[in-house]
């Protein structure tokens, strides 16, 4: 038998990959409905983006595949980098320097557990 998964993807999240790792670190391995709630009380602005991703891929699993929501467990988040802008900032004596304002994504798989498990 196959395993089915759902997934939702987030793209173009204005933040850096690292800090974007910081909140995913957490929810991995995890249900569905903790990761929830631990991205409920985290401080960080871009847990609210994460947990969007989450509520995304859980739909999908409950529309798309008939999964039951109670069950989900989040297999995978995986982040990496998007693109860079580049920005030039004056620095002392007519010196350049570069302000880089990166950008990063967001995977977020879940899967249906079993129910003897």
């Amino acid at each position: 038998m196959t395993e089915l998964r759902a997934y939702a993807c987030l793209r173009m999240i204005r933040v850096s990959a690292f800090k974007l790792n910081s909140v995913a670190k957490p929810i991995r391995k995890k249900p569905i409905h903790e990761a929830l709630r631990i991205l409920k009380g985290m401080k960080r602005r871009i847990a609210h983006d994460v947990q969007k991703a989450v509520l995304s891929a859980m739909a999908n699993a409950e529309n798309n595949l008939g999964m039951d929501v109670d069950r989900l467990k989040i297999i995978e988040a995986s982040v990496g980098p998007s693109l860079v802008l580049k920005r030039m900032d004056i620095k002392g004596r007519s010196r350049l320097g570069r302000i880089r304002k990166p950008f990063s994504q967001i995977r977020i798989v879940v899967e249906e557990i079993p129910e003897n498990s």
